[in-house]
């Protein structure tokens, strides 16, 4: 009962922290003088691509203390982990492409929510698959996806590939 209100706690905390982490890093590049190094973990540009940083840098570094405070009594946290990163990143190009295919723009508004709604969406699965261990068995997989995606948002921040989900669509 005891672990299953410390993964509530930093559930919970991991949701806001994400929230206000990944506010924050959409202006830190323009704030630090389009610093190149700041541009591999922040937005440096509008495009999708670029956006859908917001939510995994800060996961993935709190994903780094929620493992290492959960791991000891709750063992298939790091599965979890990756799984709630992987989901929550990839649910932001969903949602955003899915609103606005409806709507035929973009609104403000929405796309803070398409981000809220994909980093409670992505905490969420954390909390299931840590209670339930139905994806210990991916643990490994799940690890690979996170580095390729990471080394993906490192190379494709400065190199970007010539498709919709990279474009800038304030140029």
């Amino acid at each position: 009962m005891i672990i299953i209100k410390q993964l509530k706690r930093y559930t919970g905390i991991g949701i806001f922290f994400v929230l206000a982490a990944g506010t924050v890093a959409h202006f830190i590049y323009e704030w630090m003088g389009n610093n190149y190094f700041a541009g591999f973990f922040v937005p440096v540009n509008e495009s999708t691509w670029e956006h859908m940083k917001l939510l995994f840098f800060p996961m993935l570094l709190y994903s780094l203390v929620m493992k290492k405070k959960l791991i000891p009594a709750c063992p298939c946290i790091a599965s979890a982990l990756s799984a709630g990163v992987l989901l929550g990143t990839l649910l932001i190009p969903v949602f955003f492409y899915t609103y606005t295919g409806i709507l035929g723009r973009n609104i403000f508004i929405l796309d803070f929510l398409t981000f809220a709604l994909s980093t409670i969406a992505a905490f969420y699965t954390v909390y299931k698959l840590s209670l339930s261990c139905r994806w210990q068995e991916y643990a490994a997989l799940l690890r690979i996806l996170l580095y390729i995606v990471a080394i993906c948002f490192l190379v494709f921040t400065y190199y970007p590939p010539h498709i919709g989900l990279f474009a800038d669509p304030t140029q």
